[in-house]
């Protein structure tokens, strides 16, 4: 199996005591890829050493999660400006706006300038990104065709359907995650991204016990019930939907200069 998780929160606090344990067991199970968006400044150099130990299934983006925006922001994007010169991540993630969980209204106007920031600096290096959407979605749409950013990452989607087939339209590849076992609404979403533009995520170690309101503790290994459930879903084979997500996979990183940095992976070619 090669399993792709486009979205798992391995250097989260909740993995700290068996974090390599959690990465030799996801790859056992047939996980070769995990993409390891940052919260803030804290996990960057944790998940590069990550990304040494583990090479080819651990790549690390960094990034200020919206969340973690405050009004005083600064120092983490000098942190960031410092990381873009010596050039040591490959993507930029997780990145995006929240104007929906994110209560404080007076954090947003830092927030939009933190994301134009990335998107500008992913712009200039070429490096992709990956994007937290909760009611931004439009003003996102909008900063990605302003720069240009043709290779954007949008995980889990749940806005408008106007603005997701606009995205679309884009060309945004879409990760679609556990949620599409329990929502109608993503699972309208995981019918309507086309095949080329379909990729998967846990959002793991946190997302089960978000959706199921529990104490459950997510593993990049639950990616194959996301795969299960999307076959179902687009009336496919479990084979063909990871063999779909591999190409995307590739496609995305085709010809890909950074990537092709880190051992262990090999630079795909274009479809």
């Amino acid at each position: 199996m090669n399993w792709i998780d486009s979205h798992a929160h391995i250097y989260s606090s909740e993995f700290d005591e068996d974090r390599n344990k959690v990465i030799a067991r996801a790859r056992e199970a047939g996980v070769s890829r995990i993409l390891m968006p940052a919260i803030d400044s804290s996990t960057h150099d944790g998940m590069l050493r990550l990304e040494n130990d583990f090479p080819g299934t651990c790549i690390s983006m960094m990034g200020l999660h919206p969340c973690s925006v405050g009004v005083n922001f600064e120092d983490e994007l000098r942190m960031a400006e410092n990381y873009l010169l010596q050039q040591k991540f490959v993507a930029v993630g997780e990145i995006g706006l929240d104007f929906y969980w994110v209560k404080d209204t007076s954090t947003y106007p830092a927030q939009r300038k933190v994301l134009e920031y990335f998107i500008a600096a992913a712009a200039e290096q070429n490096k992709f990104v990956n994007l937290h959407t909760k009611a931004g979605e439009k003003e996102i749409l909008d900063l990605l065709e302003k720069y240009d950013v043709r290779r954007a990452i949008i995980h889990w989607y749940s806005g408008p359907m106007d603005i997701l087939r606009a995205m679309i339209d884009f060309g945004c590849y879409f990760t679609i995650g556990v949620e599409v076992l329990y929502s109608d609404y993503i699972k309208a979403i995981a019918k309507t991204v086309p095949d080329h533009l379909l990729l998967t995520e846990t959002d793991n170690p946190g997302a089960l016990r978000w959706l199921k309101k529990n104490n459950e503790v997510g593993m990049p290994a639950g990616i194959k019930d996301v795969v299960n459930a999307l076959a179902t879903l687009r009336q496919s084979t479990p084979e063909r939907m990871m063999e779909l997500v591999q190409g995307n996979f590739a496609r995305l990183v085709a010809d890909d200069p950074a990537l092709r940095k880190i051992s262990g992976v090999v630079s795909p070619t274009k479809s």
